[in-house]
């Protein structure tokens, strides 16, 4: 159901007075990888030389290198703020080893910001989500439900795209894709940072019951992943006697 928490008020107010840029990660890497990643980033060892990694940068490339060494090394060079540690990077990341596509792309991300942050002198801060976003926009997976079981009309259907995409379109958000089942509506959108999305999704769902009060207020939201159909269905047959 939607969140109770306003995540992006959290992040203003984290931020309120932060003098710098925020950098949303556009693609859409798997939570635990990203975990990992970042982890890793934070207990690696410290006490590498920079100009021999980059003397060695090449190694990546060798077919000999293991994937946890070639983890680490992406990891180092990450690290470095020269052109010359992202230029590597980059050429990794075009063509990565199969395991290592999602994790060359983070090092890219993190390699990029450090640099411009170097480049710049301004501070540079990552926000990074399972399914990542756009400019200064999250992706989010939603859906909506239909009371009591009931199949959507047409019209119903109508209501709901209309009034999704005008309040997308006034609160500079973007929907990706609408994919309308019997009962079920499942959103993909691009919603602004600064926007609440709570608020967002409830003034939605308020509009689109004045023509017939026929979703229910509550609704799935999530950021981590794409809600399956089948995800969707669990959630309705668990919670049904909850939903309101």
């Amino acid at each position: 159901m939607a969140s109770k928490e306003n995540i992006y008020k959290k992040i203003q107010d984290l931020f309120a007075d932060f003098e710098g840029n925020l950098s949303i990660m556009e693609d859409q890497i798997d939570f635990d990888t990203q975990a990992e990643y970042f982890n890793y980033t934070k207990n690696i060892d410290k006490q590498f030389d920079p100009e021999d990694i980059i003397r060695n940068k090449e190694d990546i490339f060798r077919q000999h290198l293991t994937e946890e060494d070639k983890k680490c090394m992406l990891v180092q060079l990450a690290s470095i703020a020269s052109v010359e540690a992202f230029r590597t990077i980059e050429r990794y990341a075009s063509d990565p080893d199969h395991n290592l596509q999602d994790w060359a792309k983070l090092a890219l991300k993190e390699s990029k910001l450090l640099l411009e942050s170097k480049i710049l002198d301004e501070n540079q801060v990552l926000i990074s989500t399972g399914l990542g976003g756009k400019d200064l926009k999250l992706r989010y997976s939603v859906a909506f439900i239909a009371r009591n079981n009931q199949s959507l009309s047409g019209l119903q259907k109508k209501i709901i795209m209309d009034e999704l995409h005008y309040a997308m379109k006034k609160n500079n958000g973007e929907t990706e894709e609408i994919k309308i089942y019997r009962n079920i509506v499942a959103i993909t959108s691009l919603i602004p940072l600064q926007v609440s999305v709570q608020s967002l999704f409830d003034h939605i769902i308020s509009e689109i019951n004045q023509l017939g009060n026929f979703l229910y207020r509550n609704y799935l939201i999530t950021n981590v992943k794409i809600l399956t159909l089948d995800e969707i269905r669990e959630f309705i047959s668990v919670y049904h006697n909850q939903l309101k």
